[in-house]
């Protein structure tokens, strides 16, 4: 044995503690506020370049978002509003991906005991469950898609695009075309995300490559992260069900019994449930599932909250 005096361990400080949870290649960071311990962090002036931080790789965590979720015990409806906080420090009305990994931390870490929680969202109520189809497979239904929009052309560069709108919580424009991975995302997603047509807010992206009856392959321009993501549980949602009306597919795809499968750049594939009502179509019941798994907790310094 070494008669080398141990070496002090320093006490950990105080911070920020959070947990990282990845969906299908979204990665995000949930902080419980139940207590609105952590309001000043996230609702103060200083909180979007909080967040900015917090998201940036290499000189943060890294993340797609950051997810700040609060107990609600004397709400009628809703068991936990959570806060969905882009890259770039705005808040997003709802993100699907988000919505599964907060659902799935919530039901492992704060209430173990449940298979199911109802959260809050700007858009309205989304449901989370755990999934049969496999380890850690966890199904979230999402507000009703609104403001389904007839195809429209937008031209960039000298290239027309052909494009349509659905509006699932956040705006999302679904674009076919015959190859994905030839496709630049990063130029055509970013030109076609800000173009003036969509303006102020501007439009996820989701360029879409029809592999089947039933199955498609999908890469998303995602706004306020201003990149091309690795998945996009909306933008997916989105393409699945435009897809359908564009190709006519019936029977299961159509009633909700049967999933449209998405291939996304994480490499997993998602599924999505919906319904299609009436002339012209009422978009109903939506519900996504993807794999959730937990990365790491951790704890932010306290300096570097402070900077």
């Amino acid at each position: 044995m070494s008669d080398s005096p141990a070496i002090p361990v320093k006490a950990t400080a105080p911070g920020l503690a959070f947990c990282k949870l990845t969906a299908a290649g979204n990665d995000f960071l949930c902080v419980n506020n139940s207590e609105g311990q952590h309001d000043a962090l996230f609702t103060g002036p200083a909180a979007p370049a909080l967040v900015r931080r917090l998201c940036r790789h290499g000189l943060g965590v890294g993340a797609d978002g950051v997810i700040v979720a609060r107990r609600l015990p004397q709400h009628p409806l809703a068991d936990v509003q959570a806060r969905f906080l882009e890259p770039d420090g705005s808040e997003a009305e709802l993100c699907g991906n988000g919505t599964a990994c907060c659902a799935a931390w919530w039901l492992e870490h704060m209430e173990p005991g449940l298979d199911a929680v109802t959260l809050l969202t700007v858009a309205g109520m989304a449901r989370g469950r755990r999934s049969l189809d496999g380890p850690g497979r966890i199904r979230v239904c999402v507000p009703q898609p609104r403001d389904l929009q007839p195809e429209e052309t937008v031209e960039v560069e000298g290239r027309t695009w052909t494009l349509t709108r659905l509006t699932i919580g956040v705006h999302h424009a679904v674009v076919f075309v015959d190859d994905l991975e030839q496709l630049d995302v990063a130029h055509w997603g970013g030109l076609l995300r800000g173009h003036s047509r969509f303006a102020p807010r501007g439009v996820n992206v989701n360029f879409t490559q029809v592999l089947g009856e039933g199955v498609i392959a999908v890469r998303t321009f995602e706004f306020g992260v201003e990149a091309e993501t690795l998945a996009c549980g909306t933008g997916s949602a989105s393409a699945a069900i435009v897809t359908t009306l564009a190709r006519g597919w019936n029977g299961g795809l159509r009633s909700g019994e049967t999933p449209v499968r998405i291939q996304v750049r994480g490499g997993e594939t998602l599924k999505v449930w919906f319904e299609l009502r009436g002339v012209p179509p009422e978009v109903t019941d939506v519900c996504l599932e993807t794999r959730v798994r937990t990365v790491y907790d951790g704890i932010i310094r306290p300096e570097f909250l402070a900077e």
